[in-house]
């Protein structure tokens, strides 16, 4: 079946956020140390991005790498940073050729220092690109970020320069790390896990929620093009009837 030609791409969604699970199992699966997962994962991303720039989708983000995360041996810690730095530097020409602006949600302040020299220079050389906004979410977590803007909103309103009374969801939603991006229309996570993983809790309060038994690293075009055709078949009412 050619999932590609059965997209109606008047119906595409506005974002596509990716829980990228399974690179230590299918790294297990073939006797090798959690890291070689991590590195066929790349092709993954590559595959993911190509193929949203192909039928049209305007934002992807990708959940890379958690705030719980860094509670991982240090060894495995170690050799993603050192693989992200590597795999940003060696990918950014291409997202510069193919229209790609390259963004980044997360505590920034966390990463090395040589991780994050390199995504900042390649969110500077991609930021005027407008065909596809990749958005990778980096020392993130979904609780650090709501409690984050929490935190801001409450130091303004202790400064007088907000009233209580004025906080609604708009106003919340300006202080979350998405504010420039529209809520993610479809969540996929990879490797059979039926969870969310403290990952945009708040934007995805209507997401549509697609889980696939495939491993990240085994993840390619034509699955990324049968979630979204499963999430076409789906009717989205926010609630209503």
């Amino acid at each position: 079946m050619d999932f590609k030609q059965n997209i109606n791409k008047n119906k595409l969604p506005k974002h596509i956020a990716i829980i990228m699970d399974g690179n230590g199992r299918w790294a297990k699966q073939r006797g090798k140390e959690r890291v070689f997962g991590h590195e066929n994962g790349i092709q993954a991303v590559r595959e993911t991005v190509e193929a949203a720039g192909e039928i049209g989708v305007p934002n992807l983000t990708f959940y890379a790498f958690s705030t719980e995360n860094w509670c991982r041996p240090k060894k495995e810690v170690d050799t993603l940073m050192e693989l992200l730095v590597s795999a940003i530097k060696n990918e950014t020409p291409e997202l510069l050729e193919k229209g790609v602006k390259l963004s980044a949600i997360g505590d920034m302040d966390s990463l090395p220092k040589s991780c994050l020299e390199e995504l900042n220079e390649a969110i500077d050389i991609t930021k005027n690109n407008t065909k596809l906004n990749v958005t990778v979410a980096l020392s993130y977590s979904s609780q650090w970020e709501i409690l984050n803007a929490v935190k801001q909103i409450a130091q303004q309103v202790k400064e007088g320069t907000i009233e209580p009374e004025d906080i609604d969801k708009k106003l919340f939603t300006n202080y979350l790390q998405t504010h420039d991006v529209p809520d993610p229309d479809l969540l996929i996570r990879t490797s059979g896990e039926l969870r969310i993983s403290n990952f945009l809790l708040w934007q995805i309060a209507y997401s549509e929620l697609y889980f696939t038994p495939v491993l990240w690293p085994d993840f390619r075009k034509k699955h990324f093009y049968q979630a979204i055709l499963d999430y076409q078949r789906r009717e989205r009412r926010f609630g209503k009837t």
